[in-house]
């Protein structure tokens, strides 16, 4: 037991050094061959961010852990919006200004719906998972077509001047890019493992590891990220972490691991997980949108969004002992 805990400690912490890597060594690479800053932050950054999401589902859905990859694609989603830009928002608001955000919302929106639309039937089947990734295609392709407009849009400024400070030569580039990947597998791996072996232990449902421990161990990368482009006044990219995350995990993430293994689900997953996502999601795109003007998320509706997370992973942990 005490090696599995160890286990999972090591590899979240390397989980979310060795994705910092990652996106810095990409998005550095990606400057040097003269990406718009627009496409990084949609595309590379993207990537980057929800890698560890990736990776750990891809890995739990092959060993056969099926909980594990819903939860930590779901639970990442609930813990983005509810938690990491709840927190967001009550240290600073946040104002939206970027046009390209707005665009996405309603995006996520819709994505959000056709996931909970496919788990209707408890099943996440193969041809699901190939809508999934067909839908993720289309919304890459929007992006890398978004990203190539000569747009002075306010997410391709902020990009810019967050990439410029972390500016390195081509060589370094590409080592931290291909390191930062190799040990992402790796501590996936380690995670993966010792999230099975506690849960088994305890007798606790894998999907209950990936709702709480797995999701915010995957998701820290977007809480320090965000938190860091707020205080730094970079309201579009604190909110673009969220949405452009939350939209790889409904499609990429819970997309590939449903084509390496096809997704038994429980009810109370659709009615309990899938159900409070959709809420949250709904919420985010009510009070970001800006229907009449800017949007904007204030501290009064970051602390809501907070409260919501506790109650709801209060509620989680109480299953447990009941």
């Amino acid at each position: 037991m005490l090696v599995a805990i160890l286990a999972v400690i090591a590899g979240l912490a390397l989980l979310v050094w060795s994705a910092d890597k990652f996106v810095d060594g990409a998005a550095s690479t990606a400057r040097h061959f003269g990406m718009p800053s627009l496409l990084i932050g949609m595309v590379i950054v993207g990537f980057g961010t929800s890698a560890p999401e990736m990776v750990v589902s891809a890995l739990a859905a092959g060993q056969g852990n099926p909980g594990i990859a819903l939860g930590n694609a779901f639970g990442s989603n609930i813990t983005n919006i509810a938690l990491i830009l709840g927190l967001t928002a009550v240290i600073s608001p946040i104002a939206v200004h970027s046009k390209i955000l707005r665009k996405e919302m309603p995006i996520l929106m819709l994505v959000t719906l056709l996931v909970i639309g496919l788990l209707w039937n408890l099943d996440i089947s193969r041809v699901d998972a190939i809508i999934l990734l067909i839908g993720f295609a289309g919304f890459m392709g929007w992006s890398i077509w978004q990203g190539m407009q000569k747009k002075s849009d306010t997410l391709a400024k902020e990009v810019e001047q967050e990439v410029s400070q972390h500016t390195m030569p081509l060589k370094t580039a590409i080592f931290w890019l291909v390191l930062g990947l190799i040990v992402l597998v790796a501590s996936s791996r380690m995670l993966v493992w010792g999230a099975v072996e506690i849960a088994q232990a305890f007798g606790v449902s894998d999907i209950i590891i990936g709702l709480t421990i797995i999701a915010v161990g995957t998701s820290l990368p977007e809480l320090a990220s965000s938190i860091i482009a707020i205080r730094k006044n970079e309201h579009d990219l604190a909110l673009g972490n969220v949405i452009g995350s939350n939209l790889f995990n409904t499609l990429a993430v819970v997309g590939i691991a449903g084509a390496i293994h096809p997704l038994a689900v429980e009810s109370e997953v659709l009615w309990r997980d899938a159900m409070f996502m959709g809420i949250l999601t709904l919420s985010l795109f009510v009070i970001g949108y800006g229907f009449r003007g800017e949007g904007r998320i204030n501290r009064f509706e970051g602390a809501i969004l907070l409260a919501a997370y506790v109650g709801y992973t209060a509620y989680l942990i109480r299953s447990v002992f009941l």
